[in-house]
């Protein structure tokens, strides 16, 4: 419920706090005292637009706060976590109104959107008043409120939730058909596809690993000629190892008869001969090492070719060869097997079909029973409130063909005020002060199914009779023991039954200063200052002792 409003610097208001309780308040006060400021703030706060000209003159900005403590289980918790916004505790809307027109809003100190708080203001709070098009008149509520009365909120989220599963398998069922009619066409074309990408059955990386052997034999192709002329200079028949050889030992037999002599230039010789043997075995090695079957690069080089050939005809890189063979063989195997999953898909699209029709069916007919059970208890509430001729329908129309996700119905809310005139939509059949009624009736019919836990209701008392009046203020004293009701009122009837009453008055200030100005004030009013209230609303700006005798009997009468 709302359990605190505070303005500032909102027109004729500097700074206002007003604490809330449980049950029925009301506000009260001459005509032009600010009871539509009030009303204007709080819409402010729920997200309505913002406008420049509501700030104070003389003020950079106004501010609005408006504090509801929710049950634990009410549904904003969930919308204010699904926006990561702190849903424990008091619910804090926040708005500020600069006098450029700008404003910013905050839910729990946190900046949001004004569609969030508006949101937000739906599931806390509902105004009803004459010419509201809001809350009970939108008729695309109707349907639920009428779910609500008739406590068929299951079986409408058990249609709800075929319908979300019929249209996904009718989806699917439509995707699959498209892609077996797009294979189809592409059927041939696939099947050769995939078996010639099956023949070249490429591998990833494998471009990479071909390409570099090949350079490799390339390399090794053009230094073998060379190490094979080295190995032959080295070992072949014009070797000049075998005359070094010879020469050497020549020499080491005369060394020996002339020693010192040739000492050295054996040594070197020695040294060089052993070299040239060395570098000879190296050379062999090499030439070994290097050997290569000419027919493994001509290999490669076409593997590389057709890797390379299967690229630019596919337009895919080599790399990703592979991958289109898969993804090539998936679609193959997707129409070879689409005919078994096409019918399977028709299977259960028809299967929830059925259910959706049996299930949309029932709940149509639960629908037409609440709807005449609400016909009936709204139509019990008309008399008092002087619509004793008046009718109220439930204009349910059922047709499979605007199926949807809450089933075949279409439910308005339409009225006839008089037996022989046209019954039609609420909004455009009855006049402002019959709409209020009808408006007060349905709300005291639905009691708190459907509804937001604090009620106000603007002057839906207006231009009727005493006894009219005592009848709205019997059934807002009704609705006040389910949820809070806020109403503002000219009525003394409804004021009598109140649990807190508020006196809105303008309050002259700076009257020293010479400025003359004057701002909205707020009394909560109890005892004789309440009953000074009621009378003054029975008797006008002249209260006389038997306005006030009234008063208190309306009070005692209201209370005993």
């Amino acid at each position: 419920m709302l359990v605190q409003l505070s303005i500032r610097d909102i027109v004729l208001i500097e700074r206002l706090d007003i604490d809330f309780s449980s049950g029925l308040s009301v506000l009260t006060g001459e005509t032009g005292a600010g009871k539509s400021i009030l009303l204007d703030s709080l819409s402010m706060a729920l997200g309505a637009r913002g406008d420049g000209a509501l700030v104070r003159t003389g003020a950079a900005q106004g501010q609005v706060t408006a504090v509801f403590e929710p049950g634990d289980d009410h549904r904003v918790r969930d919308i204010l976590a699904e926006n990561a916004i702190d849903a424990d505790g008091a619910v804090i809307l926040r708005r500020v109104q600069g006098s450029d027109g700008r404003s910013r809003a905050f839910i729990n100190d946190a900046p949001v959107s004004v569609s969030l708080m508006q949101q937000i203001g739906r599931t806390l709070v509902e105004i009803h008043g004459q010419h509201d098009d809001r809350a009970l008149i939108d008729t695309h509520g109707h349907r639920g409120l009428l779910d609500a009365y008739g406590g068929l909120e299951a079986e409408a989220g058990d249609v709800a939730g075929v319908w979300e599963r019929w249209q996904k398998a009718r989806r699917d069922l439509e995707k699959l058909r498209e892609e077996l009619e797009r294979g189809a066409r592409e059927a041939d074309y696939l099947r050769a596809s995939v078996e010639e990408l099956t023949r070249l059955a490429p591998e990833p990386g494998e471009e990479d690993v071909l390409a570099e052997k090949r350079t490799r034999m390339m390399k090794v192709e053009k230094i073998a000629t060379d190490l094979n002329d080295a190995v032959e200079v080295l070992g072949g028949g014009a070797s000049p190892v075998p005359t070094l050889s010879n020469l050497l030992r020549r020499l080491e037999r005369k060394g020996a008869e002339v020693p010192g002599l040739l000492d050295e230039a054996i040594r070197h010789l020695d040294a060089g001969l052993s070299g040239l043997l060395d570098a000879q075995a190296e050379l062999e090695r090499a030439v070994h090492e290097t050997e290569f079957d000419p027919g493994e690069l001509e290999r490669a080089e076409e593997r590389l070719f057709a890797l390379r050939a299967a690229s630019r005809k596919f337009s895919v890189p080599v790399s990703d060869l592979p991958d289109l063979t898969v993804r090539m063989a998936d679609e193959l195997s997707l129409y070879d097997s689409g005919g078994d999953r096409l019918r399977e898909l028709e299977k259960r699209t028809n299967i929830l079909a059925e259910e959706y029709g049996q299930l949309a069916g029932a709940l149509s007919r639960k629908r037409g029973l609440a709807a005449e059970a609400l016909e009936s208890v709204v139509g019990e509430e008309l008399p008092s409130l002087k619509l004793e001729r008046a009718k109220f329908i439930v204009k349910l129309d059922s047709d499979a063909a605007q199926a949807g996700p809450s089933g075949i119905d279409r439910v308005e809310f339409w009225v006839q005020t008089n037996p022989g005139t046209r019954a039609g939509p609420l909004m455009k059949v009855a006049s402002g002060g019959e709409l209020s009624r009808f408006l007060l009736a349905l709300k005291v019919s639905l009691a708190d199914k459907g509804s937001a836990p604090t009620l106000v209701f603007d002057e839906i008392d207006s231009g009727v009779g005493g006894a009219v009046s005592d009848a709205i203020g019997q059934r807002l004293k009704r609705l006040a023991g389910r949820v809070q009701v806020l109403s503002v009122t000219h009525a003394p009837q409804v004021a009598a039954r109140a649990d807190e009453h508020y006196l809105i008055s303008k309050t002259a200030i700076d009257a020293d200063a010479g400025e003359g100005r004057v701002a909205t004030a707020v009394e909560a009013l109890a005892g004789e200052h309440r009953r000074e209230e009621i009378a003054r609303m029975l008797a006008g700006a002249s209260i006389t002792e038997e306005a006030r005798a009234a008063a208190e009997k309306l009070i005692v009468g209201a209370t005993g």
